[in-house]
């Protein structure tokens, strides 16, 4: 297991130790929805070892985070039915958890998203949460193939 942070949430989550609706994992990182997301489907794709921020990403560890980052928004899309895909990644300002995270939000035409004063919803219960999950992990199977 990599190395994590006491306390991290995130860690906790890819160490089993806290619950995640896991959408996508490899040896590299571990994708969940968010808790609070922006539309159903988004979620948060983190590497597997604790770190904080994008400039503290190792240099071998760069591509094989975005290739994932790829995989899962067109996943998103795919499975939300989405016209796009909105990726972010936050550093230090507006990180609520420390650890590296990247946003992947499926993204619609005229979809009420402005700038970023974006008002977050929730799942309408657990049942939608998993088959949200369940819809993005079926996506990232068939995109992986």
């Amino acid at each position: 297991m990599a190395e994590s942070a006491s306390g991290c949430r995130f860690c906790a989550i890819v160490g089993g130790d806290e619950h995640g609706h896991v959408v996508f994992e490899d040896d590299v990182s571990l994708a969940f929805l968010d808790h609070r997301p922006l539309f159903p489907g988004h979620s948060l794709l983190v590497p597997r070892e604790h770190i904080e921020t994008i400039w503290d990403l190792p240099d071998g560890m760069v591509g094989p985070l975005f290739a994932n980052a790829r995989l899962l928004s067109a996943a998103i899309r795919d499975a939300m039915n989405a016209q796009g895909a909105f990726v972010a990644v936050n550093n230090v300002v507006s990180q609520s958890v420390p650890h590296l995270h990247v946003h992947v939000v499926p993204r619609n035409r005229k979809d009420g998203l402005r700038g970023f004063f974006w008002p977050r919803t929730k799942y309408d219960n657990e049942k939608h949460m998993r088959d949200t999950a369940q819809a993005v992990r079926a996506a990232v199977d068939e995109l992986s193939g």
